[in-house]
């Protein structure tokens, strides 16, 4: 076990500042055979819950903390250093979450630093920190913190009468910190702190600043400086560290430097020791539906709503479509998800009464609970949609339906949502900029100095693919792998983008996501303003909003539903028809027409280009081919020759076989290919005796591409098969086939 855990560290999100990833952090702590690890960026959570969940994967002790901007007075006072005075400037603070109490506190620090204390930087004031000062480990910071800041200057009676203040505010858990980075200044600095220690009775703590994971990667996160400050490297005013030691050291670099004063080593192990911190996984929150009276559940309401929405929708209301119904409610109902329904089904209705277009799309509309509200207006029988693709009963997941609106009336959509539960309790929510391989290769060459030309030259050599990486591409492009193995200003350029690809470049606001919450937003997720908006996003991306348990939706809006809303307004001006867009017959042999001939430029979906020959080949007579277009013009399919397939069968030129007969039923309508997720499903289910469930999670590991899982699915899949009377090899390569079109 390591006698020393590392207590101040930058991710890649202390943007263009931090050059070292997450899981790599993790790692490399676990090698040092290190107990915990706290992650401590610039002003900010924003990888809290990744951090958290690679850590503890790890099987280590995540602490989550963060290096505050602390202003020299009130947050709310915005005004220039005078004249370079240190006690006027903005310093660092870092405090750690030592329990529930103290991450909700961090959460209400770095909210209101955005919120309000933002002047160049997000920055709290001592009022801030004495009212959310429970549960918090304080720490004195680098150079730059409120003590050393002073130190510094030569202004001690003020860097003690800070301490002092400090002290007050968090008692027994406010450490000072050392630090040896080879600096002039870390030597009295750390004499200072030494002293106050012995004045205060207050704990020492070592610490390493790592901005970046191994001494070697100084110079590449000195570009990411040079690329947040808009600077070139031979740039002598720029801003530069004048050291190569702010890296992840290991136990005995740090005994070398700091064994020989008592306690600095053995109290980062007892502060990693006192972290009482579990983060809530899983556990769904959601806001407070207000039901009608005469209602004492959301439960009720929905299936009131439910059973008269199915009488309206179908003219027929079958024993068949009252089974599927009851199903749904029951899992919805099982899963805890009866008021996420409510919500949503009140933002439609709202859009509908205002007459703002509204669609949905993705695996709800496999849901015939959200057609029969009108949150969907496509039946999920008639197309065989499943509903375990949207919610599967044998893994539980957040519900997540996709709203496109038309792109002006969606503020109009939110402010209603913001009315409804609260402006405390409704945000944005926060995506991030990440450097892929080509744009790592511009930013670096911008800082290298070199020529437009030069860096475009290279940068076009990257393969435009899918999440292609430098690694790849150097693989793939024999004159990237001569520059990369060759030196010389092209050498280094691939040798640092390397090593910056996929770090977080800029933080900015997602296109569609939005959380509610059940109580005030801070008590469940940091938030963050963006310098140049007016909007509050949280700080956590939609992806992780599951984890966490809160309601992700997407509102996105789309320019075609206003070019729709229009033309709709243009022909009842002109001619005096109302259209209903739900009525528009969908065999309409003029529109399969223009279909036909390829003019489908301006139609979602079907604008590109190159879609327009596949249309003229395919010659679609219904709107089942033009869905089916849709689905295989995607990289896979295209590459992978399943269009020029389809097209072949379609018309007769290439026989339509099964690999077994047992696949017909879920094929037919695709001439035996697998062009549909719930495809693949159905055939887990008729071959192998899965259930819908279970077939899901196939489609997931699919997805995820998880060689081990994906292995064990095999044996099932296969063994399953056998035992319904299917040859072992017949059943190897269906799932050889389901796997491909995973893929």
């Amino acid at each position: 076990m390591s006698s020393f855990v590392h207590l101040h560290n930058h991710t890649h999100y202390s943007l263009l500042d931090g050059a070292s990833r997450i899981e790599d952090l993790a790692e490399t702590a676990k090698a040092f055979g290190m107990p915990a690890i706290a992650m401590t960026d610039h002003g900010n959570m924003f990888g809290a819950v990744e951090f958290y969940k690679t850590v503890t994967a790890a099987g280590l002790t995540p602490i989550i903390g963060c290096e505050l901007y602390l202003a020299p007075g009130s947050r709310k006072e915005k005004r220039p250093v005078r004249g370079g005075e240190r006690a006027d400037q903005t310093t660092h603070f870092v405090v750690l979450a030592q329990n529930a109490t103290g991450y909700r506190n961090l959460m209400k620090l770095t909210s209101a630093g955005y919120l309000e204390g933002f002047y160049y930087k997000p920055r709290v004031d001592m009022e801030l920190l004495e009212k959310h000062s429970e549960g918090l480990i304080a720490l004195s910071a680098c150079a730059k913190g409120p003590l050393a800041n002073l130190v510094v200057d030569g202004q001690i009676d003020q860097a003690r009468t800070k301490c002092r203040q400090l002290k007050e505010i968090f008692g027994s858990n406010f450490y000072l910190e050392i630090q040896d980075h080879g600096l002039d200044f870390d030597k009295p600095i750390n004499n200072a702190m030494i002293d106050f220690s012995r004045e205060f009775d207050l704990p020492i703590v070592a610490t390493n600043d790592a901005h970046y994971l191994r001494r070697d990667d100084a110079p590449a996160q000195d570009v990411l400086v040079c690329i947040q400050t808009g600077k070139e490297l031979n740039d002598p005013k720029r801003l530069r560290f004048a050291t190569d030691s702010l890296y992840f050291k290991n136990a005995d670099e740090m005994d070398q430097l700091f064994g020989h004063v008592s306690g600095a080593l053995a109290n980062t192990v007892s502060i990693a020791e006192s972290i009482e911190f579990e983060m809530e996984m899983g556990n769904f929150k959601f806001p407070h539906f207000p039901l009608p009276e005469g209602y004492d559940s959301a439960d009720a309401y929905l299936r009131k709503l439910s059973f008269d929405g199915m009488k309206a929708r179908y003219d027929t209301v079958t024993p068949e479509l009252t089974s599927r119904l009851e199903y749904e409610l029951g899992v919805i109902n099982q899963m805890g998800y009866p008021s996420y329904f409510l919500i949503v089904e009140d933002i439609a209705r709202f859009a509908a009464e205002q007459g703002i277009p509204l669609m949905t799309r993705g695996s709800g509309l496999g849901c015939m609970v959200a057609y029969v509200l009108g949150i969907t207006n496509i039946d999920p029988i008639s197309y065989g949609l499943l509903f375990e693709r949207f919610l599967n009963p044998e893994r539980v997941s957040m519900p997540d339906i996709d709203i496109d609106l038309a792109d002006r009336e969606r503020d109009k959509v939110i402010n209603y949502v913001v009315e409804k539960y609260g402006k405390n309790s409704v945000a944005q929510i926060i995506t991030f900029g990440t450097m892929g391989a080509k744009a790592a290769i511009r930013d670096v060459g911008r800082v290298l100095g070199m020529s437009y030309g030069d860096v475009d030259r290279v940068a076009k050599l990257v393969p435009t693919e899918l999440k292609i990486t430098l690694d790849r591409a150097i693989d793939q492009v024999p004159e990237l792998r001569q520059m990369a193995d060759g030196g010389g200003t092209d050498g280094q350029l691939i040798q640092y983008a390397k090593t910056l690809e996929g770090l977080a470049r800029h933080a900015s606001v997602h296109a569609a996501g939005v959380v509610i919450t059940p109580g005030e937003l801070t008590d469940y997720v940091p938030l963050y303003k963006p310098s140049n908006k007016d909007t509050i996003v949280t700080q956590y991306p939609g992806e992780l909003m599951e984890d966490i348990g809160l309601p992700k939706m997407d509102f996105l809006g789309l320019q075609n539903l206003s070019v729709i809303q229009d033309a709709l307004a243009m022909i009842k001006d002109t001619t005096g028809d109302e259209i209903e867009l739900d009525e528009i017959p969908l065999d309409d042999p003029k529109t399969l027409d223009l279909f036909r001939r390829g003019e489908t430029t301006g139609i979602f979906q079907f604008h590109s280009g190159w879609l327009h020959e596949f249309l003229r080949r395919l010659r679609p007579d219904s709107v089942d081919d033009l869905i089916a277009m849709n689905a295989l013009c995607r990289p896979g399919p295209l590459n992978g020759g399943v269009v020029d397939d389809y097209i072949d069968r379609k018309h007769g030129r290439k026989k339509v076989t099964y690999h077994h007969a047992v696949m017909e039923t879920a094929l037919k309508e695709t001439f035996g290919l697998i062009v549909y997720q719930e495809q693949a499903m159905q055939i887990a289910r008729d071959m192998a005796g899965y259930t819908l469930g279970r077939a899901d999670f196939l489609r997931k590991a699919m997805a995820k591409k998880q060689p081990e899982v994906m292995a064990e699915e095999r044996r099932n899949f296969v063994d399953g098969a056998v035992e319904n009377g299917i040859e072992k090899d017949i059943a190897e390569e269906v799932f050889g086939l389901i796997e491909y079109f995973g893929g």
